[in-house]
């Protein structure tokens, strides 16, 4: 008897960790529902892109990969699902290319929705009013393709509102994941080989306010799961980093000092108009919380430039503001007009050309204070989970990221995937990139 052969699934993420966790749970879908999992690039059965629509830069760049699949195999069942479908839902219906339509909230639908459509042959949607109170749709993961790090999601939606953002009306309101569902997927990604956890949420610092629980004790629980060696967390809000909440989290051993805390502004003028609910001072607070009970975090935020009414004396203020903070990395967007959003219908809106000119000037600061941050370990000793190969003016390394998350590379012919490495930093290599001495 001829062997069936198996249906081929593709998938692209764009976007968010919080994409990245949902893709590989829709990626373990398909694979136990049967389908052999290739790559994007290749012809497949069906394609699934999860889409993004913080800016009008990641609507574009779903649109682009939903043509791409359908020229891939013009004959395959395409499905849109995320941000984008749920925020462009009339877009996508008049996009000839989609097969199927899953809005947020709906993705564990994904198999069933596929079974449909191969039924009739009929374009099939799932997209609910998500400004409506939604429950936590429970996606779970086993095992991830990275296999060293694996997100996990712990949190969904967002009440903040934030007068550029669009998030609130793609992702709908704040609701957190049964503690216990939380650990147990721990349990099972730590059994599968997974030694680093990245806990991620659209707005993570609200986790337990709909539940009664709370981050710190979910972290400390986390950490008592064998197997898993470190623990990151998304990004965080900045008021939620207390004292008494850096103070907690330096107790945790497993817990990595790499901390994301959202700024957007180094102005409160400019931070009041965003309807952020802090000041600078306050921010630099939590910053300072955070180096007192670490030593050399590694600290990570996001600026918006040229947000209306930004005059060149408040991106001066940003400015100021960033090069006295010192961040490790900093991700810089030009404020990109999001319709449905109070921000859009602001007056003094700024040009493109501004925009250009203080993205590049902010991009040229992270680029000399990421370099000064990595520079501070060289001599040191450090510790690197060891992730992938590849090769260098012609020698072969295998790279790694120490708990800050800089990026170390050990020269070696063997195959040190998931592996703990202890070393010195001697140099740096290549690419952001620091070469490492093996004790």
């Amino acid at each position: 008897m001829d062997k069936i052969k198996k249906k081929r699934a593709a998938l692209h993420n764009l976007g968010c960790k919080v994409n990245a966790y949902e893709t590989e749970a829709m990626r373990q879908l398909l694979e136990e529902a049967g389908y052999e999992i290739v790559d994007f690039s290749e012809t497949a059965d069906v394609y699934v892109v999860n889409t993004c629509s913080v800016t009008n830069i990641a609507d574009r760049k779903s649109r682009q990969m939903l043509r791409r699949a359908r020229r891939q195999n013009p004959d395959g069942i395409l499905a849109a699902a995320g941000c984008y479908v749920q925020t462009k839902t009339e877009d996508v219906r008049k996009d000839a290319d989609v097969d199927i339509m899953i809005g947020n909230n709906k993705k564990r639908d994904l198999v069933r929705m596929i079974e449909e459509f191969e039924t009739d042959r009929k374009r099939t949607e799932a997209v609910a009013p998500i400004h409506q109170k939604q429950p936590y749709e429970e996606l779970k993961l086993d095992r991830t393709a990275e296999h060293t790090r694996a997100f996990l999601k712990i949190q969904d939606g967002c009440n903040q509102f934030c007068s550029y953002c669009v998030i609130p009306y793609a992702r709908g309101r704040a609701r957190s994941r049964a503690f216990s569902e939380i650990l147990e997927e721990a349990e099972r990604l730590s059994a599968n080989g997974c030694q680093e956890v990245v806990l991620t949420g659209i707005h993570l610092s609200s986790y337990g306010t709909d539940t009664g629980e709370s981050l710190i004790h979910l972290i400390r629980e986390t950490a008592k799961i064998k197997g898993i060696r470190r623990i990151r967390l998304g990004s965080l809000e900045p008021m939620i980093v207390t004292e008494a909440f850096a103070e907690e989290l330096s107790k945790i051993d497993k817990i990595c000092p790499h901390f994301h805390l959202s700024l957007q502004s180094g102005c409160d003028a400019t931070l009041k108009r965003m309807n952020r609910k802090y000041s600078t001072e306050e921010y630099k607070r939590s910053c300072e919380f955070l180096r007192k009970h670490f030593s050399h975090p590694a600290i990570t935020t996001d600026v918006i430039v040229g947000f209306p009414g930004e005059t060149e004396e408040e991106f001066s203020e940003t400015e100021l503001f960033l090069k006295e903070m010192r961040f490790y990395e900093m991700h810089i967007f030009k404020y990109s007009r999001r319709e449905g959003t109070k921000a859009a219908a602001l007056p003094e809106q700024v040009s493109e050309q501004v925009k250009a000119k203080r993205s590049e000037r902010l991009i040229a600061l992270a680029d000399e204070m990421s370099e000064e941050f990595r520079r501070h370990y060289l001599g040191k000793e450090t510790e690197a989970l060891m992730e992938e190969p590849f090769e260098y003016n012609g020698r072969r390394y295998f790279a790694g990221y120490t708990k800050e998350y800089v990026k170390v590379a050990l020269e070696t012919e063997t195959d040190m995937s998931n592996s703990f490495v202890k070393g010195k930093v001697a140099d740096r290599l290549c690419c952001r990139t620091y070469l490492m001495v093996e004790f």
